[in-house]
């Protein structure tokens, strides 16, 4: 949400920026990350959509934090704000097109804070090169940074991955990953088994 906060703020160039509330957030992928997301969000005052391919939008709905869409083209064409949790797997590797980031409303906001994997960087800079109202920051330095970077006041990237770079981030992935191994052990869950 910093970010986000910062790019709403023109990246504090001194010219007059806007409010994130009332503005209409769109989170890809509600898992834990994108629930934590809502929460930051709602505090800001902003209406909060979501879609996940694996879950139902009662579940989604269920949580209070988040509206359902049916997909996520419908996300793009709703919110002014979309925020990426989706993992880089075949099926999302440069789903994060053109024609799907088009369908965001004029002074629309992208923000990767999943993978780069996810985003069509070519599909992204044409995109970005047609449409002057759209921002898009992330905090995985793009291949293709020095050509974004030509969008000078619609674009930043992060140096390298700093989601979690925190004391007590690597403290509770070191938990959670302890934890996981346990469970396996006792019940057998595979749930979050990387190599199969």
């Amino acid at each position: 949400m910093g970010m986000l906060v910062y790019a709403v703020r023109n990246f504090y160039n001194g010219k007059s920026g806007s409010e994130l509330m009332g503005k209409k957030l769109g989170i890809l992928a509600f898992g834990n990350v994108g629930r934590n997301v809502a929460r930051i969000a709602k505090g800001f005052g902003m209406d909060v959509y979501a879609y996940d391919a694996f879950l139902t939008a009662d579940q989604i709905n269920a949580s209070g934090m988040a509206t359902a869409v049916a997909n996520q083209d419908a996300l793009f064409e709703t919110c002014d704000v979309v925020s990426l949790h989706i993992p880089a797997t075949a099926e999302t590797k440069q789903s994060i097109n053109y024609n799907l980031v088009g369908k965001m409303h004029k002074g629309g906001i992208l923000v990767n804070s999943a993978r780069k994997e996810v985003i069509d960087e070519a599909g992204l800079l044409k995109l970005m090169a047609e449409r002057t109202d759209l921002k898009y920051i992330t905090d995985i330095m793009p291949d293709a940074d020095a050509e974004f970077a030509k969008f000078e006041g619609r674009y930043f990237a992060t140096p390298k991955k700093m989601g979690a770079q925190t004391e007590e981030a690597n403290i509770n992935a070191g938990i959670a990953a302890a934890n996981q191994i346990a469970d396996f052990f006792k019940t057998g869950n595979k749930k979050f088994q990387v190599n199969k």
